[in-house]
């Protein structure tokens, strides 16, 4: 998908007026002075370092921004139910599964509206120099600009540099079989605690998007196929799955319930010497008064699979309610603007946020004092990235809780593999079927 390159020119076209280059925030602001905007956000440190930077934003502008932090678990839910039954959020905090449903119901306004408004748009807006994947994948729905990349994942290998050599090994796996057949065996000590990874697979979105999407691209599997057809008894898929099985023995007794939480404590306190995470939390680990192995801490890309190198992509972009007043989401505009622009993506970073800025990451200084951003901008290049890491259609959410119930199954041993992804796919075929992705009645691309 792309972005629409009308909607680019409009956003470079502001950088020769006249009027656009007296542009300030402060006089965008003017008329919204006093306006108080609601955003969603996550106990992540994306957001903590979001509201670092926030009080210069009031400062500058007038406008008062309020937020309510929920968990990842229940912040669709909140937001949904705001949309139904008329609620108080204008900043709309959009996952890269969620932007199909949030836009396909009218939920959330196309920024075309902000920033083709010369009173409204910063001329250095630039979204070119948002990286391609991020943009496209969680801003964008149908040629679309939704949302502004905001808080950003690459999944990366985190490990515990003091325990590998221990066991002999002068650095992280380079291959996901490697790190079954040879780093597992040498790192798992079961009678003393530790073993040598943990793949967080609590049921829920953890269980679908962390754990089951992790090992199917990696293998040259997926969950649908061109068709929307369930593509989970492929070799490929199964290969995936059943490795994740095998891998299994390597990691803690009770892997199903470790949420994010878990597998970066385990981590951070030398439980485990591996784990495959968001690079959102490269902070957490490398914070003295959270995580004993600072001094030992490693980063690098997740291990390539025989497709080669397909890690996992998540994300969220922020976007504006179309149920909220026209001054509030004049507002909401420049907060988000603002937030994501060129100009603060090194104080986000610095404050432990993750930004989709291409031209931060051009810092030798950051580059030098945070080495997840190297692997991470790695991950986020267009021969490497999947944008459809998780398929982002509306009818991902039903499908989710399905892939979490069977998921969680087969991980237990309640279901073989085989008969697990046949089920599988027999029940995410049924809900799109029953959407009309069959029948003609919905486009099978976005």
């Amino acid at each position: 998908m792309r972005v629409p390159m009308s909607a680019l020119a409009a956003a470079a076209a502001m950088t020769v007026s006249g009027q656009a280059l007296a542009w300030s925030l402060e006089e965008a602001a003017a008329p919204y002075e006093g306006t108080t905007i609601k955003a969603i956000f996550l106990d992540r440190p994306g957001y903590a370092a979001a509201a670092e930077l926030i009080p210069e934003f009031e400062e500058r502008t007038g406008i008062d921004v309020t937020w309510e932090t929920l968990p990842y678990e229940n912040s669709r839910e909140r937001q949904v139910l705001n949309f139904v039954g008329g609620g108080d959020i204008d900043v709309v905090l959009v996952d890269v599964v969620w932007i199909g449903e949030f836009a396909a119901n009218g939920w959330v306004t196309p920024m075309s509206e902000f920033y083709e408004d010369e009173d409204l748009a910063d001329p250095d807006l630039n979204l070119d120099d948002f990286f391609p994947v991020l943009l496209e994948s969680f801003g964008t729905w149908d040629e679309v600009v939704y949302g502004l990349p905001f808080d950003n994942y690459s999944g990366l290998l985190y490990y515990n540099e003091c325990m590998l050599e221990e066991a002999g090994f002068d650095g992280p796996p380079q291959t996901w079989t490697e790190l079954l057949e040879d780093y597992g065996p040498a790192l798992t000590d079961a009678d003393s605690d530790r073993y040598a990874f943990a793949l967080q697979s609590r049921r829920g979105e953890t269980q679908s998007a962390d754990s089951f999407m992790r090992v199917l691209w990696p293998f040259g599997g997926s969950l649908l196929d061109e068709n929307f057809r369930s593509n989970l008894t492929s070799e490929e898929s199964l290969r995936g799955l059943r490795f994740r099985q095998e891998l299994m023995d390597y990691m803690p007794p009770g892997i199903v319930d470790y949420d994010h939480a878990e597998a970066v404590d385990a981590l951070a306190q030398g439980q485990v010497a591996m784990i495959t995470e968001w690079s959102a939390f490269y902070p957490t680990l490398a914070d003295p008064d959270q995580s004993r192995i600072t001094d030992c801490l490693g980063v690098t890309t997740e291990p390539e699979g025989p497709a080669g190198l397909k890690p996992a992509l998540g994300g969220f972009s922020l976007a504006i309610s179309s149920q909220s007043s026209p001054a509030q989401q004049a507002a909401a505009w420049l907060f988000i603007q603002w937030i994501t622009s060129q100009d603060k993506a090194r104080d986000y970073v610095e404050a432990g946020g993750v930004s989709g800025r291409m031209s931060v990451y051009e810092d030798e200084q950051l580059l030098e004092e945070y080495p997840y951003i190297e692997p991470m901008v790695q991950s986020w290049q267009a021969d490497t990235a999947v944008p459809d890491f998780r398929p982002r259609f509306p009818e991902w959410p039903e499908l989710s809780e399905i892939i979490a119930l069977y998921g969680t199954r087969m991980m237990l041993g309640e279901l073989g593999v085989e008969e697990g992804a046949r089920e599988l796919g027999e029940e995410v075929e049924q809900v799109l079927e029953e959407a009309g992705y069959y029948s003609g009645d919905k486009p099978l691309l976005k």
